[in-house]
């Protein structure tokens, strides 16, 4: 800028005309500099806060194994708040002495508010997976656990809200998975090529909402063998809504899915969602599958036969 100055004085230019160019510019290269520090220190603010939630995710949200026990484990989850990794949805696996026991849930809305509420049942199934005699119990526990914490803090969200639970637990001398429904959308079994949804004869009332009406917790249990597989789902996968307002048609697409190698269901899922819906995801996914691995063919042991000895 001196020197576009210094040529305009030497050449006989005006003054005037290119001091105010050379104002303009220095203006706008002014204005340059603080939005890019704007935006820098905006990123720095992100980047940190991506940090505490993923501290949070791998607090609350752990990794699950990719195999407990009999039972393989493909895990779906996807926050709809924009930048963040966890939302309403919980899930947990948990090895306990003869057998798996795992809980997939759904808190009412979303937000800081919602996380809370899944904390709070994480916090609660983790302190009583291995010591309750059965998933009744368990449950029992959960909402327990949920009452205790409003009245600690009634003026917390967690008071307020409700949550939908899916409890199963896979015993590893029988194949079998019993199941217990608080309000939870029934996951999808796949058995012989086929699937259909788990029929829960008396489902239970969403958590936290125990007060509206008196009643038990009452076990299911459906045969689940060999080369069974059985899908776990929020409403975040089962009321995806397309352009017409139609529903996802979750049934059918993993109908579709059945020769597929299980590690590729849910990425497939995700994908197929993500097109499927009239502005990609809008809500939190949280989807399970359990897989019974087919049982290894056993080899039976035929004596070694002795090579013939030469005719002299």
């Amino acid at each position: 800028m001196v020197l576009r100055l210094v040529l305009a004085v030497a050449q006989g230019d005006p003054a005037t005309d290119t001091i105010s160019a050379e104002l303009v510019l220095a203006a706008v290269i002014a204005a340059s500099v603080w939005v890019s520090q704007v935006r820098t220190r905006y990123e720095r603010d992100l980047s940190e806060v991506t940090a505490v939630a993923e501290v949070v995710q791998r607090v609350l949200l752990r990794p699950l194994a990719p195999r407990l026990g009999r039972v393989e484990l493909h895990l779906l989850y996807v926050s709809a708040a924009a930048k963040a990794r966890i939302g309403g949805d919980f899930y947990e696996a948990v090895r306990v002495p003869g057998g798996v026991r795992v809980m997939l849930g759904d808190v009412q809305g979303k937000g800081l508010g919602a996380v809370e509420t899944a904390s709070v049942l994480l916090g609660s199934y983790r302190a009583s997976v291995t010591e309750a005699p059965d998933l009744a119990a368990l449950a029992d526990r959960l909402e327990a656990g949920l009452q205790q914490y409003g009245a600690w803090d009634p003026d917390s969200d967690a008071a307020e809200r409700f949550a939908t639970v899916l409890l199963l637990e896979l015993p590893d001398d029988s194949d079998v998975v019993r199941l217990v429904s608080c309000g939870h959308p029934a996951p999808l079994l796949q058995h012989a090529g086929r699937v259909r949804p788990v029929a829960f004869t008396d489902p239970s009332l969403p958590l936290n909402l125990a007060g509206l009406y008196v009643s038990r917790h009452v076990v299911e249990e459906v045969p689940f063998g060999p080369g069974d597989r059985l899908l776990l789902f929020t409403d975040g996968v089962s009321e995806t809504r397309d352009r017409a307002g139609e529903f996802y048609p979750l049934r059918a697409r993993l109908g579709g899915w059945t020769d597929e190698p299980a590690d590729r269901v849910l990425p497939l899922l995700h994908q197929d969602l993500t097109a499927y819906g009239e502005a990609g995801l809008d809500d939190d996914v949280a989807a399970l599958l359990l897989v019974r691995p087919p049982e290894p063919a056993a080899v039976s042991a035929r004596p070694t036969a002795r090579p013939a000895r030469p005719t002299p």
